[in-house]
C-alpha cells in the first residue's frame, strides 16, 4: 500500500477507510466547530484583552489541557514515536523534563509576568530593560521560529499522517486542515483555542491509550518489549555496518555522555535550557497561563499539564518501538533504495511508525477516531501558534509602527496576520517535503538549540538579577545569535553522514552534541550579559518595581499604560487551594523522580 510516491495518488487504501471512519471524522469536526462557536460567545472577543488573553478568566482545567495540547502537536506524535522506533526510550527525557519547567513557570515566572501587567514576552523585556531594540528583535525571532520549526513541521507531519492513512494528496489534506483551523482562530481568538484544546486533549489521550493497549497486546505485553525490540532488524541491510541493529541501551533513559545519541549530560542540563525557553518564555505557552483567573488556577493548570506529560512514554514512544517490532522492514529500513520505496525518504522511515500502527491495528471507526486525533493534535498546536504569533505581531511590531492604532485596527491586523502565516506555511511545505523527512524531529530540536538558549539566559537574568541592564542584554542576545547561526550554518553545510559513510564533519559538529552546545551557548550569552551590565550604569531601583522576582509587589497590579492588559484579580487566592497546589507539586516531582530512576 505504501509503494506510491507522495505526488501520485497511486496507493488507495480505500478498503481500509470505512463509512464508520468517515462518520466519526465528520462528527468530530462538527463537535469541534460547535465548541469553538460556543466558547467564542461566552467572552467579549472585541476587546484586545478578550481576543488575545481570553478575558483573563480561564479555569485551571482548560489551561492544563491546552498547555499539553499545544506542546503535543502531530509533529510530536510522529516525531516521538519515530525517534522511539529508531533509538529506544531516551527521547522520553524531552517530555519528562517539562515537569520542572512547568512548575518554574507557575511558581516563579507567571507571578513576575502578572505583576508587570504584560500581554507578550518581548513586552516584558521592554518594561524590564527599557529601549525598543530587544523587543523588536525578540518578536522577529519568535515569528521566524514559529514558521520554520513549529508551523511547517506540524503541517508536514499531519499531512504525512493523512497521506499514509487516506491516500489523499499531501497538499489537499494540508490546505483542508489549514482552512478549518484558520477559520476558528480568526473568528474566536484565544478562548476558542483554549476550549477546543481541552476537547482535543481528551480525545488525544483516549485514542492514544486505546492504540497503546492494542499494540502491547500484539507483542504479548510489556515484559516482551525489550527482547522483541532488540531482535527487530530489517531484512535488507547495508553490509559491514551496525546501523540496522537496535541500540543495546534502547531501554535506558540515561546514555553515555560521549558516545550516546542523547547523552545524559545534555538531556539533563542542555535540555533544561531549551525547556526553560519553551515553557517559561515562549509566547505560545505563557499566553495560556496569563489567561488564568488567578494564580492558583495557573498553578493547577501547570500541574495538570505535567501529569499529562508523563503519559507519552507509554502511549507514544513505546508504541513506536512496537511498530518497529511488528513492521521492521518498513519502519527500520536502512538501505537507501528500500527506504525511498517505503516512504520516499532515503535517510530512513522511522517517521511512519505511528501512522503505520494506526492503519494496521485499529478497527474501523476507531481508525477514524485516531485520524481525528492526529488532525486534532495538528489543529491545536497550529491554532495556538497562529493566535500567539498574531498577538506578537500586533502588540509588538504593529503598535510600534502605528502608535495611534485603535482597538478595531489592532484586531483587524491580528486577523490579517493569521491569514499571512497560513499562506507562508503552505509555501514552506514543499521545501520541507524535499528536506530529509527522516530527520524531522531532530531538526526541530537542533534548530531550537541554536536559537533559543540566548533567550533563556536573558530572561533568567532579567527575572533574578536586578543588576542586568539593556546594553548587557542586547549584546548578549546578539553574541548568542552569531554563535547559534554559525553552528546552524555548519550543520546545513555538513549534514550527518548516512549509514556506512565515514564521518568527515568538523570536530565542532562531530564531537559537540547539540544539547551540549545549548548549554555552552546559554553560558556564553549569560557571561556577555553579565559583563555588559557590569561595565555600564545600573537601572534606577524605582524602574524595577514589579519587574523582578525580588521586587514583586504582593498586591494586585495596576492596568498597563494603554488600559488593555489588567492582571488577574489575584491578590489573595484561598490558602486552602494554594496548599493543595503545593502538595500536588511535591507529589508530581516524586512521581517524576521515581520514573526517571526506574527507567534510568
Amino acid at each position: 500500500m505504501m509503494e506510491g510516491n507522495s505526488t501520485a495518488g497511486s496507493f488507495t487504501p480505500a478498503q481500509q477507510f470505512s463509512v464508520a471512519d468517515l462518520v466519526v471524522v465528520v462528527v468530530y469536526f462538527s463537535l469541534n466547530v460547535a465548541v469553538g462557536i460556543w466558547s467564542s460567545c461566552r467572552v467579549n472577543r472585541n476587546t484586545v484583552s478578550g481576543y488575545f488573553l481570553a478575558g483573563r478568566d480561564m479555569a485551571w482545567w482548560p489551561i492544563g489541557a491546552s498547555l499539553f495540547a499545544s506542546s503535543e502537536g502531530s509533529g510530536l506524535f510522529i516525531g516521538l514515536a519515530g525517534t522511539g522506533a529508531a533509538g529506544g526510550i531516551a527521547v522520553t527525557g524531552f517530555e519528562w523534563n517539562a515537569t520542572y519547567a512547568l512548575l518554574a513557570l507557575a511558581w516563579v515566572f507567571v507571578p513576575v509576568y502578572i505583576s508587570s501587567g504584560i500581554v507578550t514576552m518581548p513586552e516584558y523585556l521592554q518594561r524590564r530593560f527599557g529601549g525598543e531594540r530587544i523587543r523588536m528583535y525578540l518578536s522577529g525571532l519568535s515569528l521566524l521560529l514559529s514558521i520554520f520549526t513549529k508551523i511547517s513541521t506540524d503541517l508536514y507531519s499531519g499531512a504525512l499522517f493523512v497521506q499514509v492513512c487516506l491516500g489523499w494528496d499531501l497538499y489537499l489534506s494540508t490546505v483542508l486542515m489549514l482552512v478549518v483551523t484558520g477559520l476558528y482562530t480568526i473568528v474566536g481568538g484565544l478562548v476558542a483555542v483554549i476550549y477546543t484544546d481541552a476537547l482535543q486533549t481528551l480525545i488525544m489521550v483516549v485514542g492514544a491509550i486505546a492504540l497503546a493497549v492494542k499494540a502491547f497486546n500484539e507483542i504479548g505485553g510489556y515484559p516482551n518489549l525489550e527482547e522483541a525490540y532488540l531482535k527487530a532488524v530489517p531484512s535488507k541491510i547495508v553490509p559491514n555496518t551496525t546501523c540496522h541493529l537496535p541500540r543495546a541501551d534502547a531501554m535506558h533513559l540515561f546514555r553515555d555522555p560521549v558516545s550516546g545519541d542523547l547523552p545524559w549530560t545534555g538531556m539533563t542540563f542542555g535540555l533544561s535550557v531549551m525547556a526553560t525557553w519553551y515553557w517559561c518564555t515562549d509566547q505560545v505557552i505563557v499566553q495560556r497561563s496569563l489567561s488564568a483567573k488567578s494564580l492558583s488556577h495557573a498553578k493547577a493548570g501547570s500541574i495538570l499539564a505535567s501529569y499529562l506529560k508523563m503519559l507519552p512514554l507509554f502511549v507514544i514512544i513505546m508504541p513506536g518501538m512496537i511498530s518497529r517490532v511488528l513492521y521492521p522492514d518498513a519502519v527500520a529500513c536502512v538501505d537507501p533504495e528500500e527506504c525511498a520505496r517505503v516512504c520516499g525518504a532515503t535517510v530512513g522511515c522511522s517517521n511512519i511508525a505511528y501512522p503505520k500502527l494506526v492503519v494496521e491495528l485499529m478497527p474501523s471507526g476507531l481508525r477514524g477516531l485516531m485520524i481525528a486525533v492526529m488532525m486534532a493534535a495538528l489543529m491545536s498546536s497550529l491554532t495556538s501558534i497562529f493566535n500567539s504569533s498574531s498577538t506578537l505581531f500586533t502588540m509588538d511590531i504593529w503598535r510600534k509602527l502605528r502608535p495611534g492604532a485603535g482597538e478595531r485596527e489592532l484586531l483587524l491586523v491580528g486577523r490579517v496576520v493569521t491569514v499571512v502565516l497560513v499562506a507562508l506555511s503552505v509555501v514552506w511545505i514543499p521545501i520541507l517535503q524535499s528536506s530529509s523527512g527522516g530527520q524531522l524531529y531532530i531538526y526541530i530540536q537542533a534548530v531550537t538549540s541554536y536559537l533559543a538558549p540566548p533567550v533563556t539566559a536573558v530572561f533568567v537574568l532579567a527575572v533574578f538579577w536586578p543588576r542586568a541592564n539593556e546594553q548587557g542584554a542586547f549584546w548578549g542576545l546578539m553574541a548568542g545569535l552569531v554563535l547559534g547561526l554559525a553552528r546552524m550554518g555548519l550543520e546545513l553545510a555538513y549534514p550527518a553522514p548516512r549509514c556506512g559513510v565515514p564521518d568527515r564533519r568538523p570536530w565542532l559538529l562531530a564531537d559537540i552534541h547539540y544539547l551540549h552546545f545549548a548549554m555552552l551557548l546559554c553560558a556564553a550569552t549569560g557571561a556577555v550579559v553579565a559583563g555588559g551590565s557590569l561595565l555600564t550604569p545600573p537601572l534606577p531601583p524605582a524602574r524595577l518595581k514589579n519587574l523582578t522576582w525580588w521586587t514583586l509587589s504582593r498586591e494586585s497590579p495596576q492596568p498597563s499604560v494603554d488600559g488593555t492588559s489588567q492582571g488577574p484579580p489575584d491578590g489573595e487566592c484561598p490558602p486552602f487551594w494554594a496548599r493543595i497546589c503545593g502538595i500536588n507539586a511535591v507529589v508530581l516531582m516524586c512521581i517524576n523522580i521515581f520514573c526517571y530512576a526506574y527507567f534510568a
